[in-house]
């Protein structure tokens, strides 16, 4: 007789995110899901309560990623470009999910963890209470904003669409071929800015 497979948290993760993955997040349901196992829909709740308890363990998998040890030797900008970069990367291997990350860090320890060495970083450092819950906020956008949208890829590669009615995009059309790159350095030209220019408004 066919054996009714063994589940774990972790493989029901590896399954849900697998799916998410290939179809988005509308894709995911607890039968596609059980479907996806090998097994009866029922047999997922003795793992996780709710598809939206689910996809906070997922989040928590993915922001275990998220690296705020650069903070650890008292240098902001380090550890405030550790996070970013790192952030980035975690959030490019699972796209589909990021709309949910996007809505901040709700009740997930993951989140939260990482957001207080974060904040307590910036303090540490002469920042406000304040400026670092705005600058937490800021890299957020940046993150977010970068891992959601690739400004490269969204031209058309016909040179005809911008060669006679927009000179000055005359080359938009080789754009896409490049967007890895040119979305990178663009997350880096931003990245760089925003360091930057917070440290000039850092008090003495």
């Amino acid at each position: 007789m066919p054996r009714t497979p063994i589940l774990s948290a972790s493989g029901i993760r590896t399954a849900a995110l697998g799916i998410i993955d290939r179809h988005g997040l509308d894709g995911l349901s607890m039968r596609k899901l059980a479907a996806e196992l090998g097994v009866q829909a029922a047999s997922l709740y003795g793992h996780v309560a709710t598809k939206d308890d689910l996809l906070h363990d997922l989040a928590g998998e993915i922001l275990e990623k998220v690296d705020v040890t650069g903070f650890a030797d008292g240098d902001w900008r380090h550890g405030l470009t550790m996070c970013a970069r790192s952030y980035r990367a975690a959030l490019a291997e699972h796209p589909n999910i990021v709309p949910f990350l996007a809505y901040g860090p709700a009740h997930r320890e993951a989140s939260l963890r990482r957001l207080d060495a974060l904040h307590g970083g910036l303090v540490a450092a002469g920042w406000s209470r304040r400026e670092a819950t705005m600058i937490a906020a800021s890299l957020m956008y940046l993150v977010f904003g970068a891992a959601l949208s690739s400004f490269s890829s969204g031209f058309s590669e016909d040179q005809a669409l911008y060669r006679d009615r927009y000179p000055n995009l005359d080359k938009a059309h080789l754009l896409p071929a490049v967007a890895e790159e040119l979305d990178h350095d663009s997350f880096e030209l931003a990245l760089a800015a925003f360091v930057d220019g917070l440290a000039l408004r850092l008090p003495r």
